[in-house]
Formats: C-alpha cells, structure tokens, sequence
C-alpha cells in the first residue's frame, strides 16, 4: 500500500509559478514510478508528468513540455510538479499517482494509488 498527499495549489495569475507537492509513504513506494495528472469538470483525467523513483527518470506531456519539470526528494519521500508560466488552461485539480509495477506509463489506467487532488487555479 501506497499513501499520497498532494499540497501546493493554489490561486495564482497568468504568468506565475506553483510548485506542487507530493508526500509517499507506505513500505515499497521506492520501487515505484510516480505520476502527476490533471483533470478538469466534464474531462477525463490527463497525464501531466511521471517520474522513476528508482532511476530519476522523468517524462514530461507535450503540453507541459518547457514550463513543468518533476523531481523527485527520496530524503523526503517527495515528488515535486514545479509549473512556470502558468495559463488559464491549466487550471484543474492535479493528482499525484503511484504505479507499483512500474510501467512507465501515461495512462491513468496504470496508476493503482492515488492522492486526494490539490486545487490549481490560473486567472488571466
């Protein structure tokens, strides 16, 4: 078993910067890929960004390519969503995700725990 708490959102303007935060706990969070998605009313939930804990590796969705990075703090059991140049279209509630047999997958299919969400929300 995996435990998420998502922090760091907010209301921000067009233009600013958020860093999300995620706390893992549980026996064998280590060994898992950990992920970031976003949904918004009426949309399916998308895939932001993923990261192996293992490895450092990272993937980043082409939407968020240039102005999201994630990290990882293994000292903190923490992954990180640091978000630059905010716009209005990134407004959702952003979940953070563990994949346990570490596909290294954008799909939400493949993420079995799953935080309680964190609030984002660019005003332009």
């Amino acid at each position: 078993q995996v435990q998420l708490v998502e922090s760091g959102g907010g209301l921000v303007q067009a233009g600013d910067s958020l860093r999300l935060s995620c706390v893992a706990s549980g026996r064998t969070f280590s060994r898992y890929d950990l992920g970031w998605f976003r949904q918004t009313p009426g949309k399916e939930r998308e895939f932001v960004a993923k990261i192996s804990w293992s490895s450092g590796g990272t993937y980043v969705a082409t939407s968020a390519k240039g102005r999201f990075t994630i990290s990882r703090d293994s000292a903190k059991n923490t992954v990180y969503l640091q978000m630059n140049n905010l716009k209005p279209e990134d407004t959702a509630v952003y979940y953070c995700a563990a994949d346990p047999w570490r596909r290294f997958s954008t799909a939400v299919s493949a993420y079995d725990y799953w935080g309680q969400g964190t609030q984002v929300t660019v005003s332009s």
